[in-house]
């Protein structure tokens, strides 16, 4: 929940001091709100991430009997739980296969014109059509790194990229 627009590092350490204070649903659950908001910040929405791990835990402890669901229906049944966060925990929580589509996930097949979609729902469901089903989980690690590093958003790398001779460059207007 922390990662949803937040950076990488952001992310880590707020996490890192989450867990020093609580590492349980249990123990989580039971933390006032704004203790976890201050443990969170600067993470993006910080407030409503605070309230959202707060509740969840609260659920997990209780119906789950502390243990984090491995469904995507009960996942995404759990406060501030999308597809994107749903489909992250299966993989890299359970090894369950499924395409995590963020921001870089989204843009970058669009890009290279492999695909033509306007919504992240809509890039899961195209790429689970061409993608086998081994390269689900590790599809967002590389996507993501390689969105950060080479395939910027604006002004991409292109001069560098190993793709740019089978890149489509779709919305591309300037790169390096």
């Amino acid at each position: 929940m922390i990662s949803l627009r937040t950076k990488d590092e952001v992310t880590l350490a707020a996490t890192r001091r989450l867990f020093a204070l609580a590492d349980t649903p249990e123990s989580v659950g039971r933390l006032e709100e704004e203790k976890i908001a201050q443990a969170i910040y600067p993470a993006g929405f910080y407030r409503t991430k605070a309230r959202h791990i707060r509740q969840s835990s609260q659920i997990i402890a209780k119906d789950h009997a502390g243990t984090t669901p491995n469904t995507t229906e009960e996942l995404t049944a759990l406060p501030g739980v999308g597809r994107k966060t749903a489909n992250l925990v299966l993989g890299l929580g359970f090894g369950i296969e499924a395409i995590c589509v963020d921001t870089h996930v989204h843009r970058i097949p669009n890009r290279l014109g492999w695909i033509s979609t306007s919504t992240p729902e809509q890039t899961e469901d195209k790429l689970m059509s061409f993608l086998p089903r081994r390269y689900w989980i590790e599809a967002n690690e590389l996507l993501v790194s390689f969105g950060q590093t080479t395939c910027l958003p604006v002004s991409p790398w292109c001069s560098r990229c190993p793709l740019t001779e089978h890149c489509a460059r779709v919305n591309v207007s300037r790169s390096r």
